[in-house]
């Protein structure tokens, strides 16, 4: 669901129609009071179960969402530490680390404010030739000088690309297909319900659309916490930031 917007209208159009589905089957036959009685139940229970489940899948959302920061945070540590480390290198390959380190955090940063999913694979094969780059210098580092401080900074270097990975691992994270779908099916029962247990005589615009909007609002906020980048509830890359501007130019 990488477009909230696009879920918030689509949910809003679909629950809308749903009820004014269910007064054109009460239009068709109309309900008993015994009837009515069983139908409230069970729109009760519907009800209440859509709220369980979207609190539920809610709280899936704030979790993958707040699992992104937690790795942007852990990124800019792992790349701040290393750099540090690098200065145990052999002088020649101190600088050619370094300045790696540098355009390493620049497309990090990149990833995190890119929109467009064309920059971002652009961004991504940069990303990817710096970590072949800098793990090649690691290797030829630790071959020529196999010691316990290099290999401090090989160290160092895995937990900078390990934390790239987990970071693109918590953004393929979503909620599942099955639990958009579980929410929508409630939610259409539970309007059309609505609309056939209704007390009104002729159909009125309010009776009709407040359910439908708090549902679609409450979509809307679910949708927009789980899209890494479609939504306007992204992560902020603070930490890779503030960690360029104290390292600073070369």
């Amino acid at each position: 669901m990488d477009f909230p917007l696009i879920v918030f209208v689509f949910s809003l159009l679909v629950l809308w129609s749903s009820s004014k589905f269910g007064f054109y089957l009460q239009s068709r036959r109309a309900l008993k009071e015994m009837e009515r009685e069983d139908v409230g139940i069970i729109l009760g229970a519907t009800l209440t179960l859509l709220g369980l489940i979207i609190g539920f899948t809610f709280s899936m959302a704030v979790s993958r969402y707040d699992q992104r920061k937690l790795y942007e945070e852990e990124e800019a540590n792992a790349i701040g530490t290393e750099y540090v480390r690098a200065g145990i290198l052999p002088q020649a390959d101190v600088a050619k680390v370094r300045t790696m380190l540098r355009a390493y955090l620049d497309q990090r940063v990149l990833f995190y404010s890119t929109r467009d999913p064309r920059r971002i694979a652009v961004i991504k094969a940069a990303t990817s030739r710096l970590e072949n780059d800098l793990w090649s210098v690691m290797e030829s580092a630790a071959a020529a000088q196999p010691t316990q401080p290099v290999a401090l900074v090989v160290s160092g270097m895995n937990d900078v690309l390990n934390s790239e990975g987990y970071t693109q691992a918590s953004w393929w994270n979503r909620i599942p297909v099955a639990a958009w779908m579980l929410m929508g099916t409630i939610a259409i029962c539970g309007n059309v319900l609505v609309g056939y247990n209704g007390h009104h005589t002729a159909p009125k615009l309010m009776q009709f659309f407040v359910l439908p909007l708090l549902i679609s609002i409450a979509f809307l906020l679910i949708a927009d916490l789980d899209s890494p980048n479609g939504g306007l509830i992204r992560v902020a890359p603070q930490n890779l930031l503030s960690l360029a501007a104290s390292l600073g130019a070369p």
